[in-house]
């Protein structure tokens, strides 16, 4: 019988995960027997592991053993105590700054120049900001009233979208945290793909007004349609109608000109991972990650609780004391945050996580952090923050997919990268997804759903160096408008989704 081929990541391991699901018997390595049926992705032991010894992965102490576990166990998580989290105040910065990283093939991508000499739009988009929920229902009415009407006389225009929330009203909204989703929606406005086009709807007496959401200088009546202004439905459908064509005007003119990747802002995430994410996917997008940091662009990768046990990697990486302490602030906030809500970190990995064979948030963590490659880290930004810098930066949101999307977008974002391991449908209105799956299973179930299969680097038909240089031309690609990613061609959208940590009234 053949060896059934199994994965061991780091020298000092003392498990494997296994490639595909194998029998008790089957030897999945030289010298190694499995004891049990072991599922696809998960843990075996590769030697005896006594009762609160270290089970090690990655070359990390991914937990303690519950139990005397001997070689050729299947360990899965109810077999491992999590460990204490790194300490905060024992971090050190600036020890491991990578300057070698890989050439990109390509400097440039065709993008559309906002006039404020930010980041460029990667689509042409009429955005339309509300001020709070109540303005949904006729505000998606008369969206659909545009698309269909208006809409197919600007072809340049690739799209209208209603920023809509559950926000606005009956939030305490001078809590010291309501500045989250008060940031996030003042910043989305902004966003590069809506070229500087300004289009707000506002009910007239909600806590978030108009003055919070926009600068001085924009709250204009060409810019802004308050309902309780306005005399009836009809009327109101008429003047956004209006607004919307004289915005679609000026957008339809935009054009994508050739562009340095200095331009471009890319958003990294995962999301249903699992063991095979740390090991193909995530390291993939990494690799692209450095490509796009040496060709002068800028690269943001998230999700708190999944770095928060690699922190001090990642602390390593900040060019500086000043960086560094900003990680430590975000950490230390989001380490209270959990604590106030009665859990800590080990609430994060999801049954599908676990299905996936990663057994707890440290073994998720260490596989999260490498999409985020080896570039030094230039900045830290709070939840929904605008860079200042360009290069590597890790923007601080919630693990959650649709609230670090949404965070991003709030940062600027204009295309981002989704890792999976299980499969996931999601999406963005605001800016293309390219969906990266771990393994061959995935991309054979969903042929149509993923654009990147990762799959080929553990069979070894592929390294991470091909696939991290496959990911990087589409992202130029799609940036480019030559092509669309799949979620895109679906118009596979999540809803916009606010980080709103303060009490509600």
């Amino acid at each position: 019988m053949g060896l059934t081929q199994s994965i061991k990541i780091n020298e000092n391991d003392n498990v494997a995960i296994t490639v595909n699901a194998v029998s008790a018997g089957t030897m999945v390595m030289e010298d190694i027997t499995a004891n049990q049926d072991i599922p696809q992705g998960h843990k075996i032991a590769l030697n005896d592991i006594p009762e609160g010894e270290a089970i090690v992965r990655y070359g990390v102490q991914i937990g303690y053993a519950q139990q005397n576990i001997n070689k050729g166990d299947w360990i899965n998580e109810h077999m491992i105590t999590l460990p204490n989290p790194p300490s905060l105040d024992e971090m050190k910065f600036a020890v491991n700054l990578v300057t070698d990283l890989p050439e990109p093939p390509k400097k440039t991508f065709m993008g559309f120049p906002n006039s404020d000499g930010g980041y460029a739009g990667t689509r042409n988009i009429l955005g339309i900001v509300t001020t709070v929920q109540c303005v949904t229902g006729i505000l998606n009415n008369a969206v659909k009233k545009i698309k269909e009407e208006l809409l197919p006389k600007y072809p340049n225009v690739d799209d209208v979208v209603a920023i809509n929330h559950a926000y606005g009203c009956g939030v305490a909204i001078n809590a010291p945290e309501a500045k989250i989703p008060v940031r996030m929606l003042h910043n989305i406005v902004k966003h590069p793909n809506f070229g500087g086009e300004t289009m707000v709807i506002s009910l007239g007496c909600e806590k978030l007004t108009l003055e919070m959401l926009l600068d001085e200088e924009d709250i204009t009546h060409e810019n802004v349609v308050v309902f309780q202004n306005v005399k009836g439905h009809d009327a109101i459908m008429a003047e956004i109608l209006a607004k919307a064509e004289t915005k679609l005007k000026k957008l339809n003119v935009r054009t994508r000109v050739e562009l340095p990747l200095s331009k471009l802002l890319v958003g990294m995430q995962c999301g249903g991972s699992d063991a095979f994410s740390g090991v193909t996917a995530n390291p993939a997008a990494g690799y692209a990650a450095d490509m796009l940091i040496q060709a002068g662009a800028t690269v943001m990768f998230s999700e708190v609780t999944e770095v928060r046990d690699g922190v001090h990697i990642i602390g390593e990486r900040c060019i500086n004391d000043k960086v560094g302490k900003k990680l430590i602030a975000e950490m230390k906030w989001y380490d209270q945050y959990l604590e106030n809500g009665q859990v800590d970190r080990s609430a994060n990995p999801t049954p599908g996580n676990k299905k996936g064979g990663l057994s707890n948030i440290v073994e998720k963590a260490m596989g999260s952090i490498a999409k985020s490659g080896r570039s030094p880290i230039v900045e830290v930004l709070s939840p929904g923050e605008r860079p200042t810098k360009r290069g590597m930066i890790f923007a601080a949101t919630p693990a959650s997919d649709f609230v670090c999307g949404s965070c991003q977008l709030s940062s600027g974002m204009t295309l981002e990268v989704f890792m999976t391991g299980r499969g996931t449908p999601y999406g963005l209105s605001l800016a293309p997804v390219i969906k990266v799956c771990s393994r061959n299973d995935m991309k054979d179930m969903w042929q149509d759903l993923i654009d990147i299969n990762a799959g080929p680097i553990v069979t070894g038909a592929a390294t991470i160096e091909d696939i991290g240089t496959l990911l990087f031309n589409e992202m130029i690609d799609v940036a480019s408008g030559r092509k669309q990613c799949l979620a895109e061609k679906y118009g596979l959208h999540n809803d916009f989704t606010l980080f709103n940590p303060a009490p509600i009234t």
